[in-house]
């Protein structure tokens, strides 16, 4: 498979680019709608952290001070009537304490679903956009001898020699059935692999037979020889890269699947139906339509949470926190395959350093570093790969 098939099934499971979050007029700067949401969770977490901290105080005030008065009072009866109002400080505190673990629950559950959800935006399939294709456009023409001046029609020349000479020499007739069998050759084939040893030595028995008096034509053979010979090793090279993309495609694939998973999960949780998501947030361009879509699946989050807890006081929390942990391991992953895909970017950079002052590659190399000047920045535009997984790893509270 060569590296255009490969990287655009790369592609076709990833990139949800800038082109995606420009649909969004209502986020200023860098403020997405989902940080948005997230910020609005967080708001009201902490309004209710400082009612229950400001309620717990106050009942710890009054159980001391009951504590106190129970203490110095020689009436029995004094004495019951205050205590009784001490286990009554006790048991709202109790149930302080139990509504705020709800608090955290629900908090938690509902940063888990409005992540969930804007990762589909994040990992959907998207069309290649423009930097993409002419990077690796130019990588493809750059691997194929056909796309530098003079080569085609040397080829013809060669392929001619080796089709009318190969019945007297072992090596130009198995030549002749590879180049048969690679018949793609003059189409963009890489030359690499086991065809380059028999094709380097029929194009050096080639040239060996070219006439003495044909030296612009030796010149020339040799020089297509040694361009051949270069391709090879930088199409060789190259293939180092592609490798990663292989890993990092089905890691992707992978990703996807359990990413759909757990989007019908929870989906299914919150009683959302897919159809509704796929109108009022996955196809939906309108920003503000997406934000009170993702106010209303918050709120849905939080209603499963202290349902969860009603109808089953003793497990209430097990449905809620596999979930949370799933979501986590997914916005994780996803960090750790975009810093996977960044680390493998930089890597032509050290291919194109080799060959930037070859004579014969040398120019096409200047211009596959511009396209990958665009390539990188567009990339890093929308992914911080660091960032991610750090913000993965703080997305809940305890």
């Amino acid at each position: 498979m060569n590296v255009m098939k490969k990287f655009a099934l790369l592609i076709g499971l990833f990139y949800a680019l800038s082109s995606a979050r420009a649909q969004d007029p209502s986020v200023a700067g860098a403020q997405s709608l989902r940080d948005k949401v997230l910020d609005d969770i967080q708001k009201n977490f902490t309004s209710k952290t400082r009612s229950f901290d400001s309620t717990v105080t106050q009942l710890d005030q009054r159980m001391s001070a009951l504590d106190k008065s129970i203490n110095e009072s020689k009436d029995v009866k004094d004495k019951a009537d205050k205590l009784v109002l001490r286990v009554q400080a006790v048991e709202e505190k109790q149930k302080a304490i139990e509504q705020n673990e709800l608090n955290i629950f629900q908090a938690n559950y509902q940063s888990a679903m409005v992540n969930l959800i804007s990762m589909e935006r994040e990992i959907k399939p998207l069309v290649l956009f423009n930097s993409t294709k002419a990077f690796f456009n130019s990588l493809s023409e750059t691997g194929n001898p056909m796309n530098y001046d003079g080569y085609t029609k040397w080829y013809n020349s060669y392929a001619a020699f080796v089709k009318e000479k190969k019945a007297e020499s072992p090596v130009l007739n198995v030549t002749s059935n590879l180049l048969s069998f690679a018949s793609g050759f003059s189409k963009g084939v890489p030359v690499t692999g086991p065809i380059t040893s028999a094709l380097f030595s029929s194009m050096t028995t080639y040239i060996d037979n070219i006439g003495k008096k044909e030296k612009a034509l030796k010149t020339q053979s040799e020089e297509m020889l040694t361009l051949t010979m270069k391709i090879s090793q930088f199409n060789f090279d190259n293939g180092q890269i592609e490798n990663e993309w292989e890993a990092i495609t089905a890691e992707l694939q992978d990703l996807q699947k359990k990413y759909d998973k757990s989007l019908k999960e929870n989906l299914g949780i919150i009683k959302v139906s897919q159809a509704d998501f796929n109108d009022n947030f996955s196809r939906q361009n309108d920003a503000e339509r997406r934000y009170q879509y993702l106010t209303r699946v918050r709120d849905e989050a939080a209603k499963f949470v202290a349902n969860e807890k009603k109808s089953n006081p003793k497990e209430w929390r097990q449905a809620a926190y596999v979930q949370m942990n799933d979501v986590q391991s997914l916005k994780q992953r996803f960090g750790q395959v975009t810093f996977r895909i960044s680390q493998n970017l930089l890597k032509y950079k050290e291919l194109f350093d080799k060959y930037r002052t070859d004579p014969q590659l040398g120019s096409r190399i200047k211009d596959l570093e511009i396209k990958m000047k665009e390539l990188q920045e567009s990339f890093d535009k929308t992914f911080d790969p660091l960032e991610y997984i750090n913000s993965a790893n703080r997305m809940y509270k305890v």
